[in-house]
């Protein structure tokens, strides 16, 4: 079996890859929190959704979990 690349080099890919999973997670919780926000601040739906909109948001990651 051979193996390329050094063992730091692989460990180093290992943690960028960890911290950009993290990062995706992390926003993904602050676009949530943000959609929660402006939802309950909305008057009405186009309300919410323009505001969403404006924040390049869309308020369908939500409903999916």
């Amino acid at each position: 079996m051979s193996r390329t690349g050094s063992p730091s080099r692989n460990d180093e890919n290992g943690r960028f890859a960890a911290a950009q999973a993290a990062a995706v997670v992390e926003s993904d919780l602050q676009h949530r929190r943000a959609a929660r926000v402006v939802a309950g601040r909305a008057v009405d739906a186009a309300d919410c959704a323009e505001m969403l909109a404006m924040l390049g948001l869309d308020g369908k990651a939500d409903r999916d979990r």
